[in-house]
């Protein structure tokens, strides 16, 4: 037991820290604003979240964004940015795991997949909304935007480029899974069983 139990924490701290060198690799794409990037740090956090369960994924996403926060700083002085990236990524992670751990097959990893995008991108759509954007604005101290303008950001901007960040990390996961499949059903079975 407690072997398992250690074997976990530095899996868990292995994969923070290869989720953190990949959030440092992140780029906008062209047509959105570019305060949204996409990075590939929410892969670990899968791998976590599947072959040790969801508490593992979320300390993952967790751990990666204290240390960008630490290494990087924020625009605003206040986390918000990775607080909204902490959200992001247990947002996508949790339907995956669930709908995983319910159908242990690669076809329960791609409808976890396409649910984990879904609620990821409307999820952040309404949190955006009602929060995230919200914050910005009082934290650099902006005019705020409202009504139609806000609206039309998240409907034009953040939801699409949500759904296309969780297309673009749901392949990348597809690729590396079909080369793990084994050791990830070894690590689940160890872990989880």
């Amino acid at each position: 037991m407690k072997n398992t139990k250690l074997q976990k924490m530095i899996a868990i701290g292995m994969l923070s820290s290869i989720s953190f060198v990949l959030m440092l690799f992140n780029f906008p794409l062209p047509p959105f604003p570019a305060f949204l990037e996409v990075d590939f740090s929410d892969v670990p956090a899968l791998i976590a979240a599947i072959t040790m369960g969801p508490v593992a994924g979320i300390l993952v996403e967790l751990f990666k964004n204290i240390l960008d926060w630490l290494f990087s700083g924020s625009p605003t002085g206040m986390p918000v940015g990775h607080i909204a990236n902490f959200t992001t990524g247990v947002l996508f992670i949790m339907p995956v795991y669930f709908v995983y751990r319910r159908l242990s097959n690669e076809k329960g990893l791609k409808m976890g997949l396409v649910l984990g995008t879904l609620t990821m991108a409307v999820g952040m759509s309404l949190l955006n909304y009602v929060l995230f954007l919200p914050m910005y604005t009082y934290f650099l101290n902006v005019p705020a935007t409202t009504g139609t303008a806000l609206t039309k950001m998240i409907v034009l901007g953040i939801l699409p480029f949500n759904i296309l960040k969780g297309i673009i990390v749901m392949i990348i996961f597809l690729l590396l899974f079909s080369n793990l499949k084994k050791w990830i059903e070894k690590q689940h079975t160890q872990f989880l069983n």
